[in-house]
This record gives structure tokens, C-alpha cells and sequence, in this order.
């Protein structure tokens, strides 16, 4: 076994948390060694937001809107620590980041280029700000002594007076992310949530909803039921394999930990923003067809897809029946969404679960039971929606891991 050189800080991880981290603990003086598995560190950043890089959200967002199954008020205590506004100046400001609005979108981008461009920045920032950057190295264990021994695959150690673990989750493997990071928590003493899938799409339905693939459409969807239901309102897009889409992204979760469910749960599709009553008084008896009614409203093919799993396909305003009346308007508001498996860690954006963030100090990421140990981005539990909000929680986290071992 060889020991390189000692380090203040050893970052394991060169994904956007683990960046910001290294990069506000040499701003702090540290001599900082960032490691990552793979060449060049930062792959999941040029996958995002389809490669253009939703970098951040436009408007500050909730911290209820992120899923942990920790406090909420756990997760407020990080986002507030470092507001939006002051993450985006530092981003355009000392970080030299160019930035557009997608205000159509809520949404935030890099103005010139994309997500290989956004990682290729970083980590030239990272360099210049003379932190060593260590490629092609897979971390596999921590030792707990008092001076932090970094151990790699090949039997090298690295000392660290200081460890920050910014190993990400398990979405994309491919990238380096196979939950290495959650192996070496767990056997520090860290409770670590059982991680799933999120933000991705759900498989399911018949041939005939496969054959409306690339539909989009805004609806809402709801899971879940009392104070406990999700609703979430945005684009379905139907595929050649299921249902994908924000709305679908930011639900999906709840499949994916249902999984193993006797009875999972059920998730049901209001195609429109009309009420039942609305939907009532535009089916009341008259001249029109039931189909031409649904099609001032909904898609053509959506409106015949629906009529044909009812078999209303020929139904007029003024013929249907009581019966018939409630089963379509059920299905226009309460739509149970035929899904049968959320997608795989190959296609997630992101992952939940991870390190409770109950064993870690909010201001400083600092672990409560391994001292010296510090954690930052997904690799703690906790996730946001589509639009930006997971690269806040990487910069956020990975600014107070940086900056709060600097200050103990």
C-alpha cells in the first residue's frame, strides 16, 4: 500500500456539489485534492436537461417541493442557508458562468453551449483555484482514524485531514455513480435511506396508448390519498413504452418506491383543468356528439382513445345514459394510469433516498457521527422537481460543506 502526500481535504466526487465544495474550501486557505473514478470528472452534468444544462430554477422554490424522508424543515434550514439570488450571482459573478431565463419555463441555462461546456468551465475554475484533480481513482473506503485515510481500489491510501463524500446517488451508472458512496456511509454508522429512481418515466399501457407516442399534453396527476396525496400539474407525454413528461417525472417516485408493494398505489390523470361539473354542463343533452364536444377540449386522437376504452365512440349528448355519463367523466378526472413499473437507474435523473439528513449538521454538512466527515449533493436524502432545483441542492450543500469544514 503506498501513501501519497497528505491533504486539509480530500473531495470524493467531481460532480457539481463536489466542485463548489473543493472550490470554497481552497477559497478558505485548505490544500484540497479533488478525486473522481472517472476521466474527465463532472459526466452527469453534460446529460442534463437533455444536454442543454438546466443549470438552475428561474423563481425560488419551495423547499416542500424537494422529497426527503427527513424534516422538511431539515431541508429549509440547507436552501435557505444560501437563497437562490446569491447562488445565481455567485454562479455569473466570481464562478464566470454566462446564464439566459427560459421564462417560459421557469427555467435556467448556460448562454452559450451546454452541459459539456458548464462541466468543462467548473472544472478549469476548480484547477485555477489550485485544487489537485485526481482522475481515474475509485475511492472504496474511508478508515476512521484521527488523520481521515482515503482507501482506493488498488490499495493505495490518500491522507486527508478532512473528507468531504460528494459520491452522488446510482442514476446514470455509466457516469461513476453505482452507490459507492452509500456502501462507505453505511459502514461509518450513517443511516442511509433505501435509494430508488426518481425523476423518471413509468412503464405501462396497452398498444393503443403506445400508439400515441409523442403526445403531449398538460394534465394533472394525483397519487396517494388525505394529507399524504400528491398532485402535480404539468406536460404527459405518452412513449412507445409507458407515460413520460414533467408531470410524470416529478410522481414517478412514488411507483418507484412502491415497487415491491402488494397493492401499489394508484395514480389517476385529469386530462384537462375542467371540474367534473364543468365537464357535466359541456356534456348536457343537446345537438352535439360526445366526441365533438371532448375534441374542443382535448386532443383528437387522446378523445378517441378515450371513447374507444369506454365504447362511446358513436355517443351523442342527447343519448347517454346516467351511467355512461359518469363512467366518461370519471375517466376525464379520475383517469387510473395503466403504469406497471417505473423506469430503471439507466434513465433517472436523479436518485432518493440516501445519507438522513437528521445525522448531519444542516449548516455545515458536517457528519454528527463520524467527526471530520462532511457529505454534499445526492448523496443525501433528498431530491427536487424537474426545472433546475437539484443543481441548486448540489451547490447549496456542496457551498456548506466547503466553507463548514473550513470553519471547524
Amino acid at each position: 500500500m503506498v501513501k501519497t502526500k497528505g491533504y486539509d481535504v480530500a473531495v470524493v466526487g467531481g460532480g457539481p456539489a463536489g466542485m463548489i465544495a473543493a472550490y470554497h474550501a481552497a477559497r478558505a486557505g485548505r490544500r484540497v485534492l479533488l478525486i473522481d473514478r472517472m476521466r474527465p470528472p463532472g459526466q452527469k452534468i453534460p446529460l442534463s436537461g437533455g444536454g442543454r444544462c438546466n443549470i438552475l430554477p428561474l423563481q425560488p422554490v419551495e423547499p416542500g417541493a424537494y422529497v426527503s424522508d427527513s424534516s422538511v424543515n431539515i431541508v429549509k434550514k440547507i436552501l435557505l442557508s444560501w437563497p437562490l439570488a446569491e447562488v445565481r450571482a455567485f454562479l455569473s459573478g466570481p464562478f464566470g458562468l454566462k446564464l439566459i431565463d427560459k421564462r417560459k419555463t421557469g427555467k435556467v441555462f448556460p448562454l452559450f453551449g451546454g452541459g459539456e461546456e458548464v462541466r468543462n468551465h467548473m472544472l478549469a475554475v476548480v484547477r485555477q483555484r489550485g485544487i489537485e484533480v485526481r482522475t481515474g481513482s475509485t475511492v472504496v473506503d474511508i478508515e476512521p482514524s484521527q488523520r481521515r485515510s482515503v482507501v482506493l481500489e488498488n490499495g493505495d491510501s490518500i491522507v486527508a485531514e478532512q473528507v468531504i463524500l460528494a459520491t452522488g446517488g446510482m442514476s446514470y451508472p455509466k457516469t461513476g455513480s453505482d452507490g459507492t458512496g452509500f456502501e462507505i456511509a453505511r459502514r461509518l454508522g450513517h443511516t442511509v435511506i433505501d435509494p430508488y429512481p426518481a425523476l423518471v418515466s413509468l412503464r405501462g399501457g396497452s398498444p393503443a396508448h403506445h400508439s400515441l407516442s409523442g403526445l403531449s399534453i398538460p394534465v394533472t396527476l394525483s397519487v396517494g390519498g388525505g394529507k399524504s396525496r400528491l398532485r402535480v400539474h404539468g406536460d404527459f407525454l405518452f412513449t412507445h413504452h409507458g407515460y413520460s413528461g414533467p408531470a410524470v417525472l416529478n410522481i414517478a417516485h412514488v411507483a418507484a418506491r412502491a415497487a415491491d408493494a402488494d397493492e401499489p398505489p394508484t395514480i389517476e390523470v385529469a386530462w384537462s383543468d375542467k371540474t367534473q361539473q364543468e365537464w357535466e354542463e359541456l356534456l348536457a343533452p343537446g345537438g352535439k356528439t360526445v366526441r365533438g364536444v371532448l375534441k374542443e377540449v382535448l386532443p383528437d386522437r387522446l378523445v378517441d382513445l378515450l371513447l374507444d376504452e369506454l365504447s362511446l365512440s358513436e355517443a351523442r349528448t342527447a343519448t347517454l345514459n346516467r351511467n355512461d355519463r359518469t363512467r366518461l367523466i370519471a375517466a376525464l378526472t379520475h383517469y387510473a394510469l395503466p403504469w406497471r413499473r417505473a423506469g430503471g437507474w439507466n434513465e433517472a435523473e436523479v436518485t432518493g433516498g440516501g445519507v438522513a439528513l437528521s445525522e448531519v449538521e444542516p449548516r455545515t454538512m458536517r457528519s454528527r457521527i463520524v467527526p471530520q466527515i462532511y457529505f454534499c449533493g445526492e448523496i443525501l436524502d433528498a431530491f427536487g422537481p424537474i426545472g433546475g432545483t437539484n443543481f441548486l441542492w448540489a451547490f447549496v450543500t456542496g457551498k456548506l460543506a466547503g466553507k463548514g469544514l473550513a470553519s471547524n
